[in-house]
């Protein structure tokens, strides 16, 4: 083999070997996960209950919320917590009732949602409308739901307004019904939360697939 062709073959090596060298730590660095934390100061849980005279509305209060969420493969985890005894409807008789008879609020504390998946595109900066499944902890028991979130995302800061409903008698909770006044089997519930953006590292994660 002459000079020249050495020389060229050494420089085909040496950009193969690099070029591998990269892909091989694309593979195996890890992946920076996007972390919603939530704000409790700033975020809103709205509850409403139909009767057949008016609409009872009241509120309950996040306690925290941290939700690390990984742009490319959808996968999200973390929890949502909510203090169920902050329950408050404004009426002292009513949400007695409500602490001790439906929700049991001294036996079941918390009011909790772990999310695990993302369906959609989220978008990376901006406003996109997704699903989000995950567990949904209440009274007690877990129930799988898939909520739609419209969510605007900016370069620090984010928010998203949820809304599901929760049918509390289907799901082993007392109905306050009486003689005298009838009220929904469900209760619907919007989230208005908000929070700042950070970021983490999550497990390598390859891009090839397995032989």
């Amino acid at each position: 083999m002459n000079q020249s062709r050495l020389w060229t073959c050494t420089k085909i090596l040496r950009r193969e070997l690099v070029l591998a060298a990269v892909v091989a730590l694309a593979i195996t660095a890890p992946a920076q996960d996007t972390v919603l934390q939530l704000d409790p100061a700033h975020t809103s849980v709205k509850f409403s209950l139909g009767d057949v005279l008016h609409t009872v509305r009241g509120t309950f209060q996040l306690k925290q919320g941290t939700v690390p969420f990984d742009p490319v493969t959808g996968k999200v985890a973390g929890q949502i917590v909510v203090d169920a005894k902050s329950g408050d409807s404004g009426s002292g008789m009513r949400d007695r009732k409500m602490h001790r008879e439906i929700l049991e609020s001294e036996r079941y504390p918390e009011i909790t949602f772990r999310p695990d998946r993302v369906q959609g595109t989220a978008a990376v900066q901006g406003k996109s409308t997704v699903q989000i499944r995950g567990i949904f902890s209440i009274h007690g028991t877990d129930h799988e739901i898939t909520v739609p979130a419209d969510v605007e995302m900016g370069p620090d800061h984010w928010t998203a307004t949820i809304h599901f409903t929760v049918p509390y008698v289907k799901w082993g909770m007392k109905n306050p019904s009486t003689l005298f006044l009838r009220v929904n089997d469900s209760v619907q519930i919007d989230l208005v939360a908000t929070g700042s953006i950070g970021q983490q590292s999550a497990e390598p994660r390859s891009t090839v697939s397995p032989q």
